[in-house]
This record gives structure tokens, sequence and C-alpha cells, in this order.
């Protein structure tokens, strides 16, 4: 079979987008069917967000477990929030070590959610697995910001509240592609197992800016948290955690006459914002991309609501080029190999040559790789 175009070898995918990014201690993985944290209307204008804690939090302090729930916040406001908006049945403090099944909530005043995706795409479905396709734009957890429109809220919203589907693995926002849900506690564990022990094979498709010397390429170098500008970004450092990705050109072509360029991605471990940042370090950032892209103030302008139009016309789409085309892992009951594939969504799909891109003489420079063809039916 051409590799990116497997299907299921224990039964057949609905006909059919993940950047599966598991992060050191596979936190945004639940361990048991509920969700972490759910946002129920109080008042007219107060919302209460009730979290859960799950068994892989045993042990941690209050603040830092809500640090790692709600990560653009600073230790130091997760601690003022916990002073002055913190509900629970039992006394608890920044300091109070949580145990699993702990369930308190946080007030606060309702802010009016962004616009998101209102569908999300049934890839397959059992009784213990279920994938997705999700679309860029739609978050999978509700956040501060995000509460009806998310991964999670639309799931209850269409099978309702008995239905369990624990996501995974986590998958950025702006990012479209694969999620691997268990519908089971114990699915659930053994799907976190598979990705932490590295036994998930994960494939994504990028568009970059410029053409890359070579056909197949590697970046080798660690990762840690925290840039002086973005908190929740990521950056090379050689203290960091071990992170390698192999990438393999499969399209070179020029759009408004500037060089592009079509990649398989095939992380090797699973850190945060990995692949963005691995491009960002070889010269070939992901069109899209606000954190990692041209321009490090992007992100921060986009955040306030105040990204000016030449910055929109210099990053090219609404939304960082990056999907999740393949994922192959052990099923959850069976043990036995399942591999799920989606094509590339359209506003990914007009980017490329013969449809968005600029005449036929550019469309096929020279040197562009051959796999192109075999992964064709993938865009």
């Amino acid at each position: 079979m051409v590799e990116g175009a497997l299907t299921s070898t224990t039964a057949s995918p609905l006909p059919g987008a993940a950047e599966a990014e598991v992060t050191k201690n596979a936190s945004a993985a639940r361990t048991d069917l509920g969700m972490a944290a759910k946002i129920d209307e109080v008042g007219e204008s107060v919302v209460e967000v009730t979290f859960t804690v799950e068994p892989n939090y045993a042990g941690w302090r209050l603040d830092r477990y809500l640090c790692e729930k709600i990560r653009r916040l600073s230790r130091v406001r997760v601690q003022r929030i916990l002073r002055t908006a913190l509900v629970a049945e039992v006394p608890l403090k920044a300091s109070t070590r949580v145990w699993p099944g702990l369930t308190f909530r946080l007030r606060r005043r309702s802010l009016v959610e962004p616009k998101t995706p209102d569908t999300v795409r049934e890839v397959y479905r059992d009784e213990a697995l279920l994938v997705l396709d999700k679309p860029a734009g739609l978050p999978i957890h509700p956040t501060a910001r995000y509460h009806h429109g998310t991964v999670v809220s639309l799931l209850l919203r269409q099978h309702g509240p008995l239905f369990h589907a624990a996501p995974a693995h986590r998958l950025d926002r702006e990012t479209s592609g694969l999620l691997v849900c268990g519908r089971t506690a114990e699915a659930s564990r053994r799907l976190m197992r598979a990705f932490q022990e590295g036994t998930v094979e994960k494939e994504y498709l990028a568009i970059v800016e410029g053409w890359p010397a070579e056909d197949a390429f590697s970046v080798d170098a660690p990762i840690v948290e925290g840039t002086p500008t973005i908190r929740i970004a990521v950056r090379i450092d050689a203290a960091g955690r071990p992170a390698r990705t192999r990438f393999h050109v499969v399209q070179r072509f020029v759009r408004a006459g500037e060089p592009f360029a079509l990649l398989r991605c095939l992380p090797e471990t699973g850190r945060q914002h990995q692949i963005r940042v691995h491009l960002q370090a070889a010269g070939f950032p992901l069109v899209g991309d606000k954190m990692y892209g041209p321009d490090p103030g992007y992100f921060d302008r986009f955040s306030r609501h105040c990204l000016e139009p030449e910055a929109w016309e210099r990053l090219r789409l609404e939304r960082h080029a990056l999907h999740a085309a393949s994922l192959a892992l052990p099923h959850p009951l069976s043990g036995e190999r399942v591999v799920f594939t989606a094509p590339l969504p359209e506003d990914l799909a007009t980017f490329l040559p013969g449809v968005g891109a600029d005449g036929p003489e550019e469309n096929d420079p020279p040197g562009s790789s051959q796999e192109a063809r075999a992964l064709a039916h993938l865009g």
C-alpha cells in the first residue's frame, strides 16, 4: 500500500484529517470517562468552570494542576484566581495536593465566545474507540475563552450527556486532523499508554515557506517551554527534552512569485508544538503560523485583536497550515494495528498548485518530489 493511504485492519473507517502533541505526562489524555472541565451558566453574566481531577494528576499542587489545564496563565495569576474565584465543597488553597475525583469550580464573568466550527466529522466509532476529523479553529476542551464551541461540547450536544469519549492526545486549535478518543476508562488508559510509549505512528501534511534543498531531512533539536515574548510557546534549547522530526518533500511550487513546499512530517517524539518549532528552526516555517512564523509579535497582536492587514497578507492563511493525515495505533481492545487517514481540508487544498497557485508553468518547478503523485489522493 502507498504510505499515507492505509485503511483500518479491523474495521473500515468512514471515508474521509493530527498534530497529536503528547506532553511529558500525556497530561491532556483523560484516564477516566469524565471531562476535565465543563462550564455552566449560573447567572446572566456569570459562569462557573467545573474541574474534576483525573487520576494521572494525583498529588499535584492545586495551582500547578490549574497551570497545566490553563496553560496561558502564569502561576502567580492562577494563585490570585484561586484566592478570589474558587468555589469548592472542601477547603482548598494553592498548595493543596489534589486527588482523583476532586471537583471544584472557578467563577468568572461570562465573555463573548469567539465563533468556532459547529460540526466535527466522525471517521470511525466502535464500543472502545472514536476517531474524529477535527476542523481547524475548534478547540478540544472547554477553556476560559471557549466553552460551547469545543469538541467535547459538540459531542455532548450531538450524543447526549451519557455519551463518553475522552480525547487521548492534544491537537492545537488551529491544526486540523485526526483526533483519537477512548470510549471506556480502560480504552482511555490503553490509548494514553500507547502515546506515551511511542507505539502510535503519526503523519502530518504541512505547507511551508521556501524550498528545502533535499527531498528528505530531519531535525533533532531539544525543546523547552516558554519564550521571552510568549509564555505558552516553546523554543529550541540544549537543556530541553529530546525531540526529533523527519520531513519528506511531497511537492515544491510557486504562488504569487514566492516558493512553497508541501511536506510530510513524521514526529518521532511528541513534544508540544514540535513540528512547528522544528520547521522554524530548519528555516521553513509553516504558512500562516502566528507563533513561529515571520514575526514573533504577530501572536501577541492577534491575541489582542489588533493584527494589522499587512500581517494577515504576509501570513497568507488565517490559520497555520498543518494537518493530521494519518494515525496508526494498536486498537485498545484487540491490540490489532488500525490505521486511519483523512484528506487535506479545503483551505489547505486550495493553496496547492492547480487550485490556488499561479499558472501551470509554476506548478512543477525543477526538483519537485515524485511523492506528489503518490499522495495526490490525500488532497
